[in-house]
């Protein structure tokens, strides 16, 4: 399939290397950095560093990745340079599974799991018997299920791996409110919500509902050390070469920060 057939830029953002930026790109640095990204609020971050990073010599443009594409298919093809869409234990199992040769080099944002309710202000509150929505995917179930733990509803068996393909709900092994968990993708839970006592959303799916994890949530995910923080992916050949530092240090900057926590600091937490 030609790259142009399913790669939509959303914006080129064009320069002209001079002796007056604070940094000088090098002679391996790509003349445009194609980056892949989701649509939304990414797309508004993106910009903001867009603009930074054309100050140290590096033209980006943002490349909205639709639904069906993988962003980590398009960059070990190199039809993109870079993409910050994912989560480390995401991207681990694609790797694991497909064989990319892509690396973390940087992350970005937290864009939390939580649990949302129209019935109950506080997970403690739960009666015998409630209903939880649960996402089927092992990554995201895993990390509802650290929610409920945390809050004492359920207990984990030792040795528990969030990180595992195979973790989910059969690792439970106490469950005093004898709690029903019905799995299914997060986009049918931010639809259902009515229909159960709280359900676990993913933060993409809850904004399409209009919810807001740290001003909805009745319990969010903890966002100090957390591993599924957004990252950015490149290539493992070009993983060391300093257009990639730059990059990161584009997103990772102090204007950026402040970005997060005041325009949207009810969705996403800085994660450097």
């Amino acid at each position: 399939m030609n790259k142009r057939d399913f790669l939509r830029s959303s914006a080129t953002l064009l320069a002209t290397a001079s002796a007056g930026w604070a940094y000088a790109a090098d002679a391996a640095t790509p003349k445009v950095i194609r980056i892949g990204i989701r649509g939304g609020v990414s797309e508004d971050i993106w910009a903001e560093v867009a603009k930074i990073a054309k100050n140290k010599g590096l033209n980006l443009e943002l490349v909205v990745m639709s639904a069906s594409v993988s962003p980590n298919e398009a960059l070990n093809n190199g039809d993109l340079q870079a993409n910050a869409f994912q989560h480390l234990p995401f991207m681990q199992e694609q790797v694991r599974q497909r064989g990319y040769k892509i690396s973390a080099v940087g992350t970005t944002m937290l864009s939390p799991i939580a649990f949302y309710s129209r019935k109950h202000k506080r997970l403690e509150d739960l009666p015998q018997g409630a209903h939880i929505g649960i996402t089927d995917d092992a990554s995201n179930q895993a990390r509802a299920l650290i929610i409920l733990r945390d809050h004492g509803l359920i207990r984990l068996r030792d040795g528990f791996d969030p990180f595992s393909a195979k973790a989910g709900t059969v690792d439970i092994i106490d469950n005093p409110r004898k709690l029903k968990f019905t799995e299914a993708h997060a986009v049918v839970l931010a639809r259902s919500l009515e229909d159960m006592d709280v359900a676990a959303i993913t933060s993409n799916f809850a904004f399409q509902a209009g919810l807001r994890p740290f001003v909805d949530g009745i319990a969010v995910e903890k966002s100090e050390g957390n591993p599924y923080a957004a990252l950015i992916a490149v290539r493992t050949q070009d993983k060391e070469a300093a257009w990639v530092k730059q990059l990161v240090a584009s997103f990772q900057s102090e204007a950026i920060r402040q970005l997060i926590n005041t325009k949207f600091k009810d969705m996403y937490a800085p994660a450097f």
